[in-house]
């Protein structure tokens, strides 16, 4: 693909910066947070046509951007050597379960993908969530992430699970092992019980990766992957696009 033009760059900047003061502006001063804008200008996901391909399909139905969509297709990529299933929580319209799937039957042995959710929105938001009180982001259904999915994409290691995730719908998982998880639920309570559930079953190398770190709107999120720096079986990596990605160091 041929580089960005100036204007083109110049919008995709400007796209980002009113992002990011939308995340911040009419909202009172949080601790810890302010606009970051980082001045890196190495962009592979521009130059990648097998993820340009996906992704033109999945931003239609993904509230996530192309630097962690592109994260996420590069980080499942490593996990190759690894056994296990790969498992996402918080699939929404299946725009980033999509990229998850495409990367997935890439990898040897095709493993399956399960794509959890409830279909009606978020669960389990509590007081640790300021922002959330259940049901927001119900615009989606089980057809229309299966139609994305099976008709449009042809994608045929995916598992759709519908319900709570693991309370309902872990136990239709039939593998032992989990060598990726992306979790994208916006809420403390529903990542710690998805992680209590993952994190036996994941193998020394494999990755968790939570959407939504450090966003104003999901504080449960942030304050849930924090309190995992303490532990010594693990290494927590905050990246400035939004995403923490923790790495299993120890069974």
């Amino acid at each position: 693909m041929s580089a960005l033009t100036a204007s083109q760059w110049i919008r995709r900047l400007g796209g980002r910066l009113l992002g990011g003061l939308g995340q911040i502006l009419g909202r009172p001063p949080a601790p810890c947070h302010g606009l970051v804008l980082p001045t890196a200008t190495y962009a592979p996901w521009n130059h990648d046509p097998e993820f340009l391909d996906i992704y033109r399909v999945a931003r239609e139905n993904t509230l996530v951007d192309e630097l962690r969509c592109f994260e996420l297709w590069q980080l499942l990529a490593q996990t190759a050597h690894l056994e296990g299933a790969i498992v996402e929580v918080g699939v929404w319209r299946g725009g980033t379960g999509a990229i998850l799937a495409r990367r997935a039957a890439s990898l040897p042995g095709s493993p399956t993908v399960y794509l959890c959710d409830t279909f009606r929105g978020v669960v389990k938001a509590t007081r640790e969530d300021a922002s959330y009180r259940g049901g927001e982001h119900s615009d989606t259904s089980l057809g229309h992430v299966t139609d994305l999915l099976h008709r449009r994409l042809g994608l045929g290691t995916v598992r759709l699970l519908e319900g709570i995730f693991p309370d309902q719908t872990a136990g239709q998982v039939t593998e032992p092992k989990v060598r990726f998880c992306h979790i994208d639920v916006d809420v403390y309570q529903s990542a710690a019980d998805i992680l209590a559930w993952v994190w036996p079953r994941m193998p020394v190398g494999g990755l968790v990766v939570y959407d939504d770190y450090g966003f104003p709107r999901c504080d449960g999120i942030t304050r849930h992957v924090d309190e995992q720096r303490v532990l010594p079986d693990r290494v927590v990596i905050h990246n400035l696009n939004g995403h923490a990605v923790v790495v299993k160091t120890a069974g």
